[in-house]
């Protein structure tokens, strides 16, 4: 048991933006922040960045306490080298020594895993996984991130960035994503993926729509799931054919790894059953047959503001607490 003083950093670096924050084996948030994760800059911008801002943060806080260990996310984590490796959203260089800079810049030891397995290891401490040893969580958000609990243990794999469901391929003529590859998950079941699917259907159907009102780039998922709750046709059908999609890959992965449960989270799923329904009714159609009616298809209850901080923050506990 920690002393009530000990608290990590928990730090979720996204292709947007940095998510951190000081928090208690518990769970409680003692304060956090989110900035630009300048990926489109020299890392060095990165790096003093993260310094002014963990000081300030630091300083912020109002009561005593001792850090004893940081938790990161990253895209393309390697768990062992400690390296983001090959991410297709960073300007950075192929390979990037994270804990290697971080640990010298903040003057405290590190611990990485690929940014889905946070959400995973945050569900499994805090979240709706608490007391489950198996169980996959799936995160739709710009890309589709995944983490898998095995016997209650982190599935890393080989190379310590086991679980990127994102990249399964749902049509190999399908859709150009930006892993290089065509037809993966990612571009149909992501906040992009149902962008695209809401352009589609607007080309190929004449049916009225609040979303004809904006471009691409000013729609967001959010503005999709709102107008799917209000009854918006082309909206409704996104969400129906997003979750025949993804539960096709769902039964998949419920035949590889027979879960007790699958979680969703990410902004995609503020449709609630709009998502869930087709989702859940295409994974049962298809599952092995053994499993059918078995595997709990649920909705994360973290919350996306901690989500990603609370799994950094768990990483840590696990390995520095």
């Amino acid at each position: 048991m920690a002393a009530n003083n000990n608290v990590v950093l928990g730090i979720d670096l996204g292709g947007t933006q940095t998510k951190m924050g000081f928090v208690k084996k518990d769970g409680t948030v003692l304060g956090w922040d989110v900035f630009p994760s300048l990926a489109d800059k020299d890392f060095i911008h990165f790096i003093n960045q993260l310094s002014n801002k963990f000081q300030a943060l630091k300083e912020s806080i109002k009561e005593d306490f001792t850090l004893v260990g940081i938790g990161l996310g990253a895209p393309n984590a390697n768990f062992y080298t400690g390296n983001m490796e090959k991410a297709v959203n960073f300007q950075w260089g192929e390979i990037v020594p994270l804990v290697n800079a971080i640990e010298k810049a903040l003057l405290t030891k590190v611990v990485i895993t690929n940014d889905a397995n946070l959400v995973a290891i945050g569900e499994q401490e805090y979240g709706v996984g608490k007391g489950m040893k198996n169980f996959i969580v799936l995160t739709l958000g710009t890309g589709v991130g995944s983490g898998f609990i095995v016997n209650g243990e982190l599935l890393l794999g080989h190379e310590g960035m086991a679980g990127e469901m994102g990249h399964v391929n749902v049509n190999p003529d399908g859709r150009l994503c930006n892993c290089g590859s065509t037809g993966c998950l990612e571009t149909y079941a992501s906040v992009n993926g149902i962008k695209r699917t809401v352009f589609k259907l607007m080309a190929d159907m004449k049916t009225p729509s609040v979303l004809r009102d904006y471009s691409y780039n000013e729609l967001t998922g959010k503005m999709i799931a709102e107008a799917a709750l209000e009854g918006d046709p082309i909206a409704m059908r996104a969400f129906e054919y997003t979750g025949e999609i993804l539960g096709t890959k769902l039964a998949d992965a419920g035949a590889y790894f027979n879960p007790e449960a699958i979680i969703l989270a990410g902004g995609l799923t503020k449709a609630g059953d709009l998502l869930l329904i087709p989702t859940r009714n295409s994974m049962e159609k298809r599952i092995f047959q053994a499993f059918r009616g078995k595997i709990k298809l649920m909705i994360s209850d973290m919350g996306q503001k901690y989500d990603g901080v609370l799994g950094a923050a768990a990483l840590a506990w696990r390995h520095f607490g």
